[in-house]
């Protein structure tokens, strides 16, 4: 799961930075997938460690009498625009100092690898899945790092549009594991209604819950 809305009003990137907590409506974002959960074999709840996640999971955590663990592998990535606004015409862009990072967009040279970020996420998944073998857990985690783990994992390239991810605030990215491989991934945004205008757009991809199938 992808963390609620998050209370910004400079619009920094906050990346890892610590005291970036739910607005109210990213509060109201985590109770509607804590019920949209409720009936589900949920036995394990983790979180990144980063405030807005632990947030998120804790409604979650509380419906199903559990307690949040947490979890560094399932932090934000690295950037080295953090507590910077990030534009071309109003941010860190216009100043030639920062130029140097955004001459490998394939890697990315702006922040923590691609492909770490898959390898930690992994690992991150795993032990959930360990921890509810024969059950359900949730991942509280944050857009990028999801995003590039399931374009991974459906044999994608990583380096990608940031504007098409399709993993809004709150959403659920759903991994099925049968034994230790993962044979369908699904998509769904349970607070989609709460998102706010410009977030969403008529016609885009995921307005309706989706999956992939991989086969046994």
């Amino acid at each position: 799961m992808r963390h609620g809305e998050v209370h910004n009003p400079e619009g920094v990137l906050y990346g890892r930075l610590p005291d970036y907590h739910l607005s109210e409506l990213g509060k109201e974002m985590a109770e509607r997938v804590a019920d949209h959960l409720a009936g589900r074999d949920i036995t394990h709840v983790v979180a990144s460690p980063l405030d807005r996640a632990q947030e998120t999971a804790a409604p979650i955590a509380a419906a199903h009498g559990l307690t949040t663990a947490s979890d560094e592998r399932l932090i934000e990535a690295d950037n080295i625009f953090q507590g910077k606004t990030f534009g071309v015409g109003d941010g860190s862009l216009r100043n030639p100092q920062y130029w140097k990072y955004l001459v490998n967009p394939l890697r990315p040279s702006w922040g923590e690898p691609y492909i770490e970020q898959v390898v930690r996420m992994m690992g991150a998944l795993g032990a959930a899945r360990d921890a509810a073998r024969g059950h359900e857990a949730v991942c509280v985690s944050h857009q990028l790092p999801i995003w590039v783990t399931r374009s991974f994992a459906e044999h994608r390239r990583l380096w990608h549009d940031p504007r098409k991810r399709q993993c809004s605030l709150a959403s659920l990215t759903s991994f099925t594991y049968h034994g230790d491989k993962i044979v369908s991934i699904g998509y769904s945004e349970p607070a989609r209604d709460l998102l706010p205008a410009h977030l969403t757009g008529k016609g885009r991809k995921g307005d309706a819950p989706v999956a992939k199938s991989f086969g046994a």
